[in-house]
Protein backbone atom coordinates (compact mmCIF):
# COMPACT_ATOMS: atom_id res chain seq x y z
CA UNK A 1 0.00 0.00 0.00
CA UNK A 2 1.80 3.18 -0.87
CA UNK A 3 1.49 6.41 0.79
CA UNK A 4 1.04 9.68 0.10
CA UNK A 5 3.39 12.24 -0.74
CA UNK A 6 4.48 14.30 1.43
CA UNK A 7 4.03 18.22 0.11
CA UNK A 8 6.82 20.51 -1.70
CA UNK A 9 8.63 22.87 1.15
CA UNK A 10 8.65 26.05 0.46
CA UNK A 11 6.19 28.80 1.33
CA UNK A 12 2.28 28.11 0.52
CA UNK A 13 -0.83 26.70 2.50
CA UNK A 14 -0.04 23.98 5.19
CA UNK A 15 -1.41 20.92 4.73
CA UNK A 16 -4.18 20.29 6.16
CA UNK A 17 -5.29 24.25 6.50
CA UNK A 18 -5.29 25.33 9.94
CA UNK A 19 -8.62 25.67 11.55
CA UNK A 20 -10.11 29.43 11.79
CA UNK A 21 -9.42 31.11 14.65
CA UNK A 22 -11.63 33.55 16.37
CA UNK A 23 -11.30 36.24 17.89
CA UNK A 24 -12.43 37.89 21.52
CA UNK A 25 -15.66 40.05 20.93
CA UNK A 26 -19.62 40.28 21.76
CA UNK A 27 -21.90 37.24 20.71
CA UNK A 28 -24.03 38.27 17.10
CA UNK A 29 -26.57 40.43 18.05
CA UNK A 30 -24.95 41.75 21.28
CA UNK A 31 -25.11 45.26 19.51
CA UNK A 32 -29.30 45.29 19.39
CA UNK A 33 -30.98 47.73 21.92
CA UNK A 34 -33.56 45.62 23.94
CA UNK A 35 -37.15 45.83 22.53
CA UNK A 36 -39.38 47.79 24.62
CA UNK A 37 -42.95 46.11 25.88
CA UNK A 38 -46.03 46.37 24.47
CA UNK A 39 -48.61 48.45 26.29
CA UNK A 40 -51.36 46.27 27.48
CA UNK A 41 -54.32 48.58 27.18
CA UNK A 42 -53.53 49.28 23.55
CA UNK A 43 -55.20 46.10 22.46
CA UNK A 44 -57.65 45.92 24.98
CA UNK A 45 -59.02 49.39 24.03
CA UNK A 46 -59.85 48.03 20.29
CA UNK A 47 -61.02 44.50 21.62
CA UNK A 48 -63.83 46.76 24.36
CA UNK A 49 -64.61 49.51 21.75
CA UNK A 50 -65.36 46.86 19.36
CA UNK A 51 -66.90 43.80 20.68
CA UNK A 52 -69.05 45.30 24.31
CA UNK A 53 -68.45 48.90 25.97
CA UNK A 54 -67.52 51.94 23.51
CA UNK A 55 -67.04 54.35 26.09
CA UNK A 56 -64.48 52.24 28.43
CA UNK A 57 -62.96 51.63 24.86
CA UNK A 58 -61.94 55.42 24.50
CA UNK A 59 -60.95 55.41 28.43
CA UNK A 60 -58.79 52.83 27.75
CA UNK A 61 -56.85 54.34 24.69
CA UNK A 62 -56.54 57.13 25.83
CA UNK A 63 -54.54 55.83 29.21
CA UNK A 64 -52.98 53.65 27.08
CA UNK A 65 -51.51 56.81 24.67
CA UNK A 66 -50.49 58.52 27.59
CA UNK A 67 -48.76 55.51 29.17
CA UNK A 68 -46.54 54.78 25.73
CA UNK A 69 -45.45 58.57 25.85
CA UNK A 70 -44.28 58.11 29.70
CA UNK A 71 -42.35 54.95 29.13
CA UNK A 72 -41.65 54.43 25.82
CA UNK A 73 -43.57 51.35 24.66
CA UNK A 74 -45.06 50.25 21.57
CA UNK A 75 -49.04 49.81 21.03
CA UNK A 76 -49.27 53.03 19.89
CA UNK A 77 -50.72 52.10 16.53
CA UNK A 78 -53.29 49.78 18.05
CA UNK A 79 -54.11 52.49 20.79
CA UNK A 80 -54.66 54.83 18.24
CA UNK A 81 -56.97 52.34 15.84
CA UNK A 82 -58.93 51.25 19.47
CA UNK A 83 -59.54 54.71 20.37
CA UNK A 84 -61.10 55.49 16.50
CA UNK A 85 -63.01 52.52 17.01
CA UNK A 86 -64.55 53.31 20.50
CA UNK A 87 -65.86 56.68 19.03
CA UNK A 88 -67.12 55.42 16.08
CA UNK A 89 -69.15 52.36 17.78
CA UNK A 90 -69.78 55.27 20.86
CA UNK A 91 -71.48 57.39 18.22
CA UNK A 92 -73.43 54.48 16.91
CA UNK A 93 -74.40 53.18 20.31
CA UNK A 94 -75.79 56.85 21.21
CA UNK A 95 -77.95 57.08 17.94
CA UNK A 96 -79.52 54.05 18.77
CA UNK A 97 -80.10 54.56 22.33
CA UNK A 98 -81.41 57.92 21.49
CA UNK A 99 -84.05 56.46 18.89
CA UNK A 100 -85.38 53.79 21.04
CA UNK A 101 -85.54 56.28 24.33
CA UNK A 102 -87.40 58.68 21.69
CA UNK A 103 -89.87 55.65 20.60
CA UNK A 104 -90.52 54.01 24.43
CA UNK A 105 -91.00 57.91 25.51
CA UNK A 106 -93.63 58.47 22.38
CA UNK A 107 -95.50 55.24 23.12
CA UNK A 108 -95.65 56.01 26.95
CA UNK A 109 -96.45 59.56 26.62
CA UNK A 110 -99.46 58.06 24.29
CA UNK A 111 -100.55 55.54 27.01
CA UNK A 112 -100.29 58.37 29.79
CA UNK A 113 -102.09 61.23 27.67
CA UNK A 114 -104.79 58.67 27.52
CA UNK A 115 -105.43 56.33 30.21
CA UNK A 116 -109.37 56.57 30.12
CA UNK A 117 -109.48 54.31 27.07
CA UNK A 118 -111.72 51.10 26.86
CA UNK A 119 -109.96 47.77 26.85
CA UNK A 120 -107.24 45.59 26.99
CA UNK A 121 -103.91 46.63 25.26
CA UNK A 122 -102.94 43.86 22.51
CA UNK A 123 -100.34 44.08 20.32
CA UNK A 124 -101.43 44.58 16.61
CA UNK A 125 -100.22 40.96 15.49
CA UNK A 126 -103.17 39.49 18.50
CA UNK A 127 -106.17 40.98 17.08
CA UNK A 128 -107.73 38.71 14.35
CA UNK A 129 -110.88 38.75 11.69
CA UNK A 130 -114.36 39.89 13.73
CA UNK A 131 -112.31 41.34 16.80
CA UNK A 132 -112.91 45.04 17.91
CA UNK A 133 -110.75 47.53 19.78
CA UNK A 134 -110.15 51.31 20.75
CA UNK A 135 -107.24 53.49 19.53
CA UNK A 136 -105.85 56.93 21.88
CA UNK A 137 -107.94 59.88 20.87
CA UNK A 138 -109.75 58.14 18.41
CA UNK A 139 -107.22 58.56 15.72
CA UNK A 140 -106.97 55.44 13.12
CA UNK A 141 -104.71 57.80 11.15
CA UNK A 142 -101.62 57.48 13.79
CA UNK A 143 -98.48 55.31 12.96
CA UNK A 144 -99.12 51.85 14.87
CA UNK A 145 -101.76 53.44 16.86
CA UNK A 146 -101.87 51.58 20.41
CA UNK A 147 -104.75 49.39 20.66
CA UNK A 148 -107.44 47.94 23.01
CA UNK A 149 -109.14 45.22 22.25
CA UNK A 150 -112.91 45.36 23.51
CA UNK A 151 -116.16 43.42 22.83
CA UNK A 152 -117.91 44.46 19.62
CA UNK A 153 -121.06 45.12 21.92
CA UNK A 154 -118.77 48.08 23.72
CA UNK A 155 -118.13 50.91 22.21
CA UNK A 156 -115.34 50.86 19.57
CA UNK A 157 -112.99 52.69 16.99
CA UNK A 158 -112.19 49.88 14.40
CA UNK A 159 -113.59 46.28 13.40
CA UNK A 160 -111.08 43.50 12.11
CA UNK A 161 -111.77 42.57 8.54
CA UNK A 162 -108.64 40.57 8.19
CA UNK A 163 -105.33 39.89 9.82
CA UNK A 164 -102.53 37.78 8.06
CA UNK A 165 -98.85 37.77 7.47
CA UNK A 166 -97.75 38.99 4.01
CA UNK A 167 -95.32 36.91 2.07
CA UNK A 168 -92.23 38.29 0.36
CA UNK A 169 -93.63 39.64 -2.71
CA UNK A 170 -95.82 42.36 -0.60
CA UNK A 171 -92.92 43.67 0.82
CA UNK A 172 -93.57 47.71 0.98
CA UNK A 173 -91.88 50.69 -0.84
CA UNK A 174 -93.44 51.29 -4.27
CA UNK A 175 -96.86 52.33 -5.00
CA UNK A 176 -97.59 48.97 -6.80
CA UNK A 177 -97.06 47.15 -3.84
CA UNK A 178 -99.31 49.84 -1.74
CA UNK A 179 -102.36 49.54 -4.14
CA UNK A 180 -102.38 45.79 -3.87
CA UNK A 181 -102.25 45.57 -0.45
CA UNK A 182 -104.98 48.02 -0.52
CA UNK A 183 -106.77 46.24 -3.00
CA UNK A 184 -106.67 42.96 -0.75
CA UNK A 185 -108.46 44.99 2.24
CA UNK A 186 -110.96 46.66 0.10
CA UNK A 187 -111.67 42.10 -0.81
CA UNK A 188 -111.93 41.15 2.25
CA UNK A 189 -114.07 44.64 3.44
CA UNK A 190 -116.68 43.41 1.02
CA UNK A 191 -116.38 39.70 1.99
CA UNK A 192 -117.07 40.65 5.82
CA UNK A 193 -119.78 43.24 5.32
CA UNK A 194 -121.13 42.20 1.58
CA UNK A 195 -124.30 43.91 1.73
CA UNK A 196 -121.87 47.34 1.30
CA UNK A 197 -125.13 49.41 1.13
CA UNK A 198 -125.91 48.43 4.93
CA UNK A 199 -122.32 49.82 6.12
CA UNK A 200 -122.58 52.99 7.84
CA UNK A 201 -121.69 56.76 5.95
CA UNK A 202 -119.40 57.24 8.60
CA UNK A 203 -117.52 53.54 8.70
CA UNK A 204 -114.08 54.23 6.55
CA UNK A 205 -111.41 51.13 5.55
CA UNK A 206 -108.13 51.33 7.18
CA UNK A 207 -105.11 49.15 6.98
CA UNK A 208 -101.98 48.81 8.75
CA UNK A 209 -99.24 47.49 6.65
CA UNK A 210 -95.15 47.33 7.18
CA UNK A 211 -93.07 49.65 6.58
CA UNK A 212 -89.55 49.70 4.53
CA UNK A 213 -87.92 50.08 8.26
CA UNK A 214 -90.12 47.90 9.86
CA UNK A 215 -90.06 44.66 7.22
CA UNK A 216 -86.67 44.79 7.89
CA UNK A 217 -86.92 44.17 11.25
CA UNK A 218 -89.51 40.96 10.49
CA UNK A 219 -92.61 43.12 10.30
CA UNK A 220 -95.41 41.20 8.28
CA UNK A 221 -98.34 41.77 9.58
CA UNK A 222 -101.26 43.12 7.64
CA UNK A 223 -104.31 44.63 9.71
CA UNK A 224 -107.65 45.18 7.28
CA UNK A 225 -110.02 47.58 9.45
CA UNK A 226 -113.17 49.33 9.26
CA UNK A 227 -112.91 52.24 11.19
CA UNK A 228 -116.28 53.85 12.87
CA UNK A 229 -114.30 56.86 14.64
CA UNK A 230 -116.84 59.65 13.69
CA UNK A 231 -119.56 58.69 15.81
CA UNK A 232 -119.74 56.00 19.05
CA UNK A 233 -120.29 52.67 17.16
CA UNK A 234 -121.86 49.33 18.80
CA UNK A 235 -122.26 46.29 17.53
CA UNK A 236 -120.18 44.27 15.01
CA UNK A 237 -120.49 45.35 11.46
CA UNK A 238 -120.23 41.55 10.33
CA UNK A 239 -122.64 40.53 7.32
CA UNK A 240 -120.62 37.87 5.89
CA UNK A 241 -121.59 34.73 3.64
CA UNK A 242 -122.65 32.65 6.64
CA UNK A 243 -125.03 35.15 8.06
CA UNK A 244 -127.08 35.48 4.77
CA UNK A 245 -129.50 33.45 2.63
CA UNK A 246 -127.33 31.46 -0.07
CA UNK A 247 -129.03 33.32 -3.34
CA UNK A 248 -128.50 37.13 -0.88
CA UNK A 249 -124.62 36.21 -1.06
CA UNK A 250 -124.20 35.12 -4.52
CA UNK A 251 -125.80 38.94 -5.94
CA UNK A 252 -123.93 40.73 -3.51
CA UNK A 253 -120.70 38.69 -4.37
CA UNK A 254 -121.51 39.50 -7.74
CA UNK A 255 -122.36 42.89 -7.34
CA UNK A 256 -119.44 43.50 -5.08
CA UNK A 257 -117.28 42.20 -7.56
CA UNK A 258 -118.36 44.73 -10.11
CA UNK A 259 -118.27 47.95 -7.60
CA UNK A 260 -114.66 46.36 -6.67
CA UNK A 261 -113.42 46.90 -10.33
CA UNK A 262 -115.67 50.45 -11.46
CA UNK A 263 -114.19 51.76 -8.42
CA UNK A 264 -110.10 51.12 -8.78
CA UNK A 265 -109.50 52.25 -12.64
CA UNK A 266 -105.78 52.29 -13.79
CA UNK A 267 -103.40 55.48 -12.39
CA UNK A 268 -102.98 58.19 -14.53
CA UNK A 269 -104.72 59.76 -17.60
CA UNK A 270 -105.94 57.97 -20.24
CA UNK A 271 -103.56 60.24 -23.04
CA UNK A 272 -100.40 58.32 -20.94
CA UNK A 273 -101.83 54.59 -20.20
CA UNK A 274 -104.27 54.22 -22.68
CA UNK A 275 -103.90 50.07 -23.11
CA UNK A 276 -104.69 50.21 -19.52
CA UNK A 277 -107.67 51.94 -19.40
CA UNK A 278 -108.74 49.33 -22.24
CA UNK A 279 -108.09 46.55 -20.24
CA UNK A 280 -109.88 48.08 -17.16
CA UNK A 281 -113.11 48.26 -19.70
CA UNK A 282 -112.56 44.60 -20.58
CA UNK A 283 -112.53 43.49 -16.83
CA UNK A 284 -115.62 45.64 -15.72
CA UNK A 285 -117.11 43.87 -19.24
CA UNK A 286 -116.47 40.47 -17.49
CA UNK A 287 -118.04 41.84 -14.27
CA UNK A 288 -120.66 42.58 -15.15
CA UNK A 289 -121.15 39.52 -17.29
CA UNK A 290 -120.78 37.54 -13.92
CA UNK A 291 -123.39 39.47 -12.23
CA UNK A 292 -125.66 38.82 -15.34
CA UNK A 293 -125.00 35.08 -15.30
CA UNK A 294 -125.82 34.62 -11.26
CA UNK A 295 -128.83 36.89 -12.18
CA UNK A 296 -130.25 34.43 -15.13
CA UNK A 297 -130.22 31.74 -12.13
CA UNK A 298 -132.48 34.14 -10.60
CA UNK A 299 -134.52 35.24 -12.73
CA UNK A 300 -137.40 32.27 -12.39
CA UNK A 301 -137.55 32.68 -8.60
CA UNK A 302 -141.14 33.91 -7.33
CA UNK A 303 -140.88 37.55 -6.34
CA UNK A 304 -137.39 38.18 -8.06
CA UNK A 305 -138.72 37.84 -11.63
CA UNK A 306 -139.47 42.03 -12.41
CA UNK A 307 -136.44 43.49 -10.62
CA UNK A 308 -133.99 40.63 -11.78
CA UNK A 309 -135.49 41.43 -15.78
CA UNK A 310 -134.90 45.23 -15.07
CA UNK A 311 -130.95 44.61 -13.52
CA UNK A 312 -130.20 42.74 -16.53
CA UNK A 313 -131.66 44.58 -18.51
CA UNK A 314 -129.94 47.30 -17.60
CA UNK A 315 -126.33 45.09 -17.42
CA UNK A 316 -126.71 43.75 -20.85
CA UNK A 317 -126.67 47.66 -22.02
CA UNK A 318 -123.76 48.74 -19.61
CA UNK A 319 -121.76 45.51 -21.25
CA UNK A 320 -121.88 46.72 -24.30
CA UNK A 321 -121.19 50.48 -23.32
CA UNK A 322 -118.09 48.79 -21.95
CA UNK A 323 -117.19 46.61 -24.63
CA UNK A 324 -116.84 49.75 -26.79
CA UNK A 325 -114.65 51.29 -24.35
CA UNK A 326 -112.49 48.73 -24.75
CA UNK A 327 -112.60 49.01 -28.65
CA UNK A 328 -111.34 52.67 -28.51
CA UNK A 329 -108.47 53.52 -30.73
CA UNK A 330 -107.67 56.61 -28.92
CA UNK A 331 -107.80 58.67 -25.47
CA UNK A 332 -110.44 60.68 -26.83
CA UNK A 333 -112.76 58.02 -28.12
CA UNK A 334 -112.06 56.59 -24.75
CA UNK A 335 -113.06 58.94 -21.96
CA UNK A 336 -116.47 59.83 -24.71
CA UNK A 337 -117.38 56.04 -24.30
CA UNK A 338 -116.35 55.61 -20.90
CA UNK A 339 -118.64 58.73 -20.00
CA UNK A 340 -121.20 56.93 -21.59
CA UNK A 341 -121.03 53.81 -20.20
CA UNK A 342 -120.09 55.26 -16.43
CA UNK A 343 -124.36 56.38 -16.56
CA UNK A 344 -125.78 53.00 -18.34
CA UNK A 345 -126.32 51.16 -14.59
CA UNK A 346 -129.34 52.87 -12.15
CA UNK A 347 -129.55 52.86 -9.25
CA UNK A 348 -133.27 53.13 -8.98
CA UNK A 349 -132.92 49.62 -10.61
CA UNK A 350 -130.30 48.29 -8.61
CA UNK A 351 -132.58 49.49 -5.37
CA UNK A 352 -135.66 47.61 -6.18
CA UNK A 353 -133.40 44.84 -7.21
CA UNK A 354 -131.55 44.64 -3.50
CA UNK A 355 -135.20 45.30 -1.70
CA UNK A 356 -136.82 42.09 -3.12
CA UNK A 357 -133.25 40.56 -2.32
CA UNK A 358 -134.21 41.33 1.32
CA UNK A 359 -131.03 43.94 1.58
CA UNK A 360 -130.89 47.46 2.59
CA UNK A 361 -132.23 49.92 0.21
CA UNK A 362 -130.31 52.82 1.52
CA UNK A 363 -128.57 54.10 -1.44
CA UNK A 364 -125.05 55.38 0.56
CA UNK A 365 -123.37 58.60 -1.07
CA UNK A 366 -120.69 56.68 -3.14
CA UNK A 367 -123.17 55.53 -5.50
CA UNK A 368 -125.09 58.57 -7.21
CA UNK A 369 -124.51 61.53 -5.11
CA UNK A 370 -125.64 64.43 -6.77
CA UNK A 371 -123.19 67.11 -8.47
CA UNK A 372 -125.25 70.02 -6.48
CA UNK A 373 -126.18 68.60 -3.13
CA UNK A 374 -124.41 66.09 -1.73
CA UNK A 375 -126.13 62.87 -0.94
CA UNK A 376 -128.89 63.17 -3.06
CA UNK A 377 -129.62 60.72 -5.60
CA UNK A 378 -129.43 62.37 -9.31
CA UNK A 379 -131.38 62.32 -12.08
CA UNK A 380 -130.85 59.64 -13.95
CA UNK A 381 -131.39 62.06 -17.06
CA UNK A 382 -128.51 63.85 -16.22
CA UNK A 383 -124.81 63.65 -17.70
CA UNK A 384 -122.45 61.61 -16.11
CA UNK A 385 -118.51 62.61 -15.26
CA UNK A 386 -116.93 59.01 -14.77
CA UNK A 387 -113.97 61.01 -12.98
CA UNK A 388 -116.04 62.55 -10.28
CA UNK A 389 -117.26 61.82 -7.16
CA UNK A 390 -119.94 59.21 -8.14
CA UNK A 391 -119.39 58.41 -11.46
CA UNK A 392 -121.34 55.60 -12.30
CA UNK A 393 -122.63 52.85 -9.73
CA UNK A 394 -119.64 53.07 -8.22
CA UNK A 395 -118.03 56.75 -8.48
CA UNK A 396 -115.65 57.10 -6.24
CA UNK A 397 -112.41 54.72 -6.61
CA UNK A 398 -112.57 52.32 -3.66
CA UNK A 399 -116.45 53.38 -2.84
CA UNK A 400 -115.48 55.85 -0.34
CA UNK A 401 -112.32 56.73 2.05
CA UNK A 402 -109.54 54.47 2.45
CA UNK A 403 -106.59 55.16 4.62
CA UNK A 404 -102.85 53.21 5.15
CA UNK A 405 -101.47 53.55 8.10
CA UNK A 406 -98.25 52.41 8.28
Amino acid sequence: MSTPPSPPPGPGPSWPPPSPQYGWGPPPGHGRPPQPPLNGLAPASLLVGLLCLPPLGVVLAVVALAQIARKRERGRALAVTGLAVSVAMTGVLALTAGRVVAAVGDRLDRAGAHTRVEGVLVDIGDLGAGDCFNVPGADLSEDRPLMYAVDCASPHHGEVTRAERLGPAHGPGTAEAARALEDVCWKAQDEYAMDTWALPAYADMYYFAPSRDSWRQGDRQLLCVIGTTERERRGSLRRDAGTLRPEQAAFLRAANAVDFVLGRPPDGDVDDALDEHRAWAREVYAALGEEARTLERERTRPGLEKAVQAQLQALETARAGWQRAARAHTAEEFEERWERAAGTLPWQTERDLRGVYGLSTTVPPWVEPSPTVPGEPRDPGEPVDPTAPGGGRSGEPGRGPSTEAV
